[in-house]
């Protein structure tokens, strides 16, 4: 006999952690979540937050969206990436970043009703929890995953409760491990994996000091100071990162994973504050330092049976391109809607394998980018003549040849130009973010073939209702108010959604008949002129890629899983055919 029975138990209260058990208890499924620690996230790791992140926190409500906001910095600061000998140095080159180039900021405004911003950790995770805990999650804290058994019926948990040493055991119909990247849930559960851990050192020294002089007049979240011969890892790069502006950093250095581990003292941290500042009389206040390891893993297969894995559990991968935290949400936001169903029997429990057809390809697209991220950096230094194998000295002058008015210091130049503008694949690939197009038994096809990339599909994202994408984002006016609604607030909050225009009206009908027999809340909304919701500009009437008597189906996560071009001979019996099949019913 358990200890303790819930419904589903997640192991683990990061972003994906947190984020389940939010849209769990949203969706009204009882869920447990534990943690090993005291607390939440103690170190502000990740921090980027982009727009399909902040759409899943739009999706728990605007409260929610509200306080993210509240607590971020905005996306005007997080600026420009810039590149110098050291924060009061010599300046090297900038580029505009997280879609702050006007063109960039033209395609975020017009993909989605939320706004990227800078959003540590630390801020991030009390926020999913809180509203978690407040809305029906079980929470126990200094609660140690020791293993797990699965049947027929559940899953049975051994934890240690580490106050007492005693141990105990939770009963649930599904296990969640979302227990980071060294996860003993994936590990238990057999999942297979490609890729190594420990490619690469780094330390993380996070400080508080009032750095204002050297970079208000160009904000940034980002500051990669690169110095001939630093005493640390040769080449000497190293990351300045904002964490609060302008006077809390977190500096990340690397040292070499074939050495032992760097000790990381007040000293030590001193010296590589002052090294990448430039200024040899800064005093900082220490907050914390740690080591930690580049990686380059992902699961092959993200469950066994009953027991599903996300976040840094199934893509292990360096911080580049800030997309960690972001995925590990989006892992939640695509699983958590299918087991609400499965539990509310709703939906039969085959539904459940498109977590892993949907989610892994991702964990292995972000994980490889992530990768290729660093290893684009390799230009710039070539640009620069600081490539491996140059001594210091001769780095320096390399770097200095560059203000000569020589021919070739003019084609240095023009290299450092190229190689950092290629950097955008790192600090603005709204492609990567934005493009996730699914194939699974969730999403049924129209028969339309795949729509090609018009341009880079790492760098810009590509509106379609395709059945597995994004539904796109326009904006709608109510007609009561003139207020300005996203199509994507339509959708969502654990519930499918139809969407049709004038003379489509049988598609709403047939939905609601067919949501009475399926047992299934199905919200349709009906898009024209003197309807609840009205196209005054005509921006979703050219996203929608269907005429006005046809209609998009969407699932509660605001992908579309089934349209129709024009009204159908027999809609009812069409809708009915897509969700039994969507439903595993």
């Amino acid at each position: 006999m358990a200890d303790i029975t819930t419904e589903v138990l997640i192991i683990g209260t990061g972003p994906s952690g947190s984020a389940t058990a939010a849209l769990l208890s949203t969706y009204g499924i009882q869920n447990m979540a534990i943690n090993r620690y005291r607390w939440l996230a103690n170190t502000p790791r990740a921090h980027i937050t982009n727009q399909r992140a902040m759409e899943v926190l739009r999706d728990l409500g605007r409260e929610v969206e509200d306080e993210a906001y509240l607590f971020a910095t905005h996306q005007e600061l997080m600026g420009e990436n810039i590149f110098c000998e050291s924060l009061a140095g010599e300046e090297i080159g900038r580029m505009k970043s997280w879609g702050n180039h006007p063109l960039s900021k033209a395609e975020h405004l017009m993909s989605s009703p939320t706004l990227m911003n800078d959003l540590p950790q630390t801020f991030m995770e009390p926020l999913l929890f809180k509203t978690a805990c407040s809305r029906g999650t079980q929470a126990r804290m200094s609660t140690e995953y020791l293993s797990h058994t699965q049947d027929a019926d559940g899953v049975t948990t051994t934890c240690r409760d580490r106050l007492t040493g005693k141990e105990l055991t939770i009963r649930s119909k599904y296990l969640i491990g979302a227990d980071g990247g060294k996860s003993l849930v994936a590990e238990h559960a057999g999942l297979p994996f490609e890729g190594k851990m420990g490619v690469g050192g780094s330390m993380n020294i996070l400080f508080r000091a009032d750095l204002s002089k050297y970079v208000a007049h160009r904000p940034s979240v980002l500051y990669w100071v690169m110095q001939p011969g630093a005493d640390v890892g040769g080449i000497g790069m190293g990351l300045v990162r904002m964490v609060r502006p302008w006077n809390e950093w977190l500096i990340v250095w690397g040292y070499d994973i074939n050495g032992p581990e760097p000790e990381v003292t007040p000293e030590f941290a001193t010296g590589v504050a002052r090294q990448l500042v430039g200024d040899p009389t800064l005093e900082i206040e220490l907050l914390s330092a740690s080591v930690w390891t580049v990686n380059n893993r992902y699961a092959t297969r993200t469950n066994n049976g009953r027991v599903f894995c996300m976040g840094d559990a199934i893509h292990r991968h360096p911080p580049s391109n800030g997309l960690g935290s972001n995925t590990s949400i989006q892992d939640a936001f695509n699983l958590a809607w299918k087991l609400a169903l499965v539990l509310k029997g709703q939906a039969g429990e085959k539904l459940l394998d498109s977590y892993d057809a949907e989610r892994a390809p991702i964990a292995r697209q972000i994980v490889t980018r992530a990768n290729q991220s660093i290893a684009e950096f390799g230009p710039i230094f070539e640009s620069l003549g600081m490539g491996e194998g140059v001594d210091p000295v001769q780095m320096q002058k390399n770097l200095n040849a560059r203000t000569q008015g020589t021919e070739a210091a003019e084609r240095q130049r023009e290299a450092i130009r190229k190689a950092i503008a290629f950097k955008k694949y790192e600090f603005d690939a709204h492609g990567v973010e934005m493009n996730q197009r699914y194939r699974s038994a969730a999403v049924v096809t129209d028969g339309q073939i795949e729509p090609a990339f018009a341009l880079d599909a790492d760098l810009h994202y590509q509106p379609t209702t395709w059945p597995g994408a994004r539904l796109p984002h326009a904006w709608l006016y109510r007609r009561d108010n003139g207020a300005e609604v996203s199509t994507l607030d339509l959708c969502g909050h654990g519930r499918f959604t139809l969407l049709t225009g004038l003379g489509g009206e049988a598609w709403a009908e047939a939905a609601a008949e067919v949501a009475g027999e399926l047992g299934l809340e199905i919200v349709t909304h009906v898009i024209g002129p003197r309807q609840t919701y009205i196209d005054h500009s005509g921006d979703w009437a050219r996203a929608s890629e269907i005429r006005d008597n046809g209609c998009l189906l969407v699932r509660p996560d605001h992908h579309v899983c089934w349209r129709a071009e024009t009204l159908a001979t027999a809609p009812k019996a069409e809708l009915l055919r897509v969700l039994r099949a969507i439903l595993a019913r």
